[in-house]
């Protein structure tokens, strides 16, 4: 059973979103998400909402009570920042530049979403998940870790740019330090770091680097649970919990809310449209 002073921060993480409690209006989405909303609403809530599913490993009388919100979107503001990632004659979305360096960096205006991560913690997978309904914009994906090496960065139509950052560990960068340090303390549109972490083996001593900048440099983020579907629904809880303690006792900046992701990563799976929600709504 969970500790219990960590039973009442797991109310955040279990809201029960308003949408699946009414009836849902006709709305444009993709048609990879509208088979996910066709599904009943047990399994609607295991994709869109997947910690949701870990409260039933609560005991009822240890369960929090649901008294406090932070990121609820609902169905209809999941489908309307799906269609920032839709590419259209109207909505451009693409490959922008890639560099090593800030002063190499495209001089932008709209503003930045950053995705920064360990090697190998699925990241290049999750970005070319987001722009799957952008089919011409090309992420490339490594099986060997450390494939990323510069800050590449993407044009996401009017609304914002996202930026892939290499990645810190194994096979990072000689120059990871420099080249992230730098962007993070002075890039002036930056609105939210996306810090990746390995749902099934919890926070590591490397993910200290990239948290200690955000610390630093008093940056908003946000943690991205990903591979939760690679553990038991026991030992995924378990690491939950621990993330959470470690957001409510070490950290400043970070958001109180988990965004986690699936493993096997697809166009219409909830848990990354309702990421790309995530990103829109920072930029709006």
């Amino acid at each position: 059973m969970a500790a219990p002073n960590l039973l009442l921060s797991m109310g955040r993480l279990f809201e029960m979103p308003a949408a699946l409690g009414r009836v849902i209006r006709p709305y444009s989405t993709s048609q990879a998400f509208a088979d996910v909303l066709r599904l009943p609403k047990e399994q609607l809530t295991k994709l869109v909402f997947p910690l949701q599913e870990l409260e039933r490993q609560l005991l009822p009388e240890s369960r929090p009570n649901f008294n406090l919100k932070t990121f609820d979107p609902s169905l209809e503001d999941i489908a309307r920042a799906e269609s920032c990632f839709t590419a259209t004659a109207r909505n451009r979305i693409e490959y922008l530049s890639s560099a090593e360096r800030l002063d190499h960096a495209p001089d932008l205006l709209r503003p930045e979403v950053c995705f920064i991560g360990r090697s190998n913690v699925g990241k290049s997978s999750l970005i070319k998940a987001l722009f799957s309904l952008a089919p011409e914009v090309e992420v490339r994906v490594s099986k060997k870790p450390g494939h990323t090496k510069k800050m590449n960065f993407f044009r996401v139509g009017k609304y914002f740019t996202l930026v892939d950052m290499p990645g810190y560990g194994y096979r990072a960068p000689e120059d990871f330090v420099d080249m992230v340090e730098t962007y993070l303390k002075e890039r002036k549109n930056l609105m939210r770091t996306f810090l990746l972490v390995d749902s099934v083996v919890g926070i590591q001593k490397a993910d200290s680097i990239a948290i200690e900048m955000c610390e630093e440099f008093a940056l908003p983020y946000v943690m991205v649970l990903t591979k939760i579907d690679k553990s038991s629904k026991g030992h995924l809880l378990k690491q939950v919990l621990q993330i959470q303690k470690f957001v409510d006792t070490k950290t400043q900046g970070c958001f109180p809310q988990l965004f986690p992701v699936s493993y096997l990563l697809r166009a219409g799976h909830g848990s990354v449209r309702s990421l790309c929600c995530g990103c829109q709504h920072v930029c709006a």
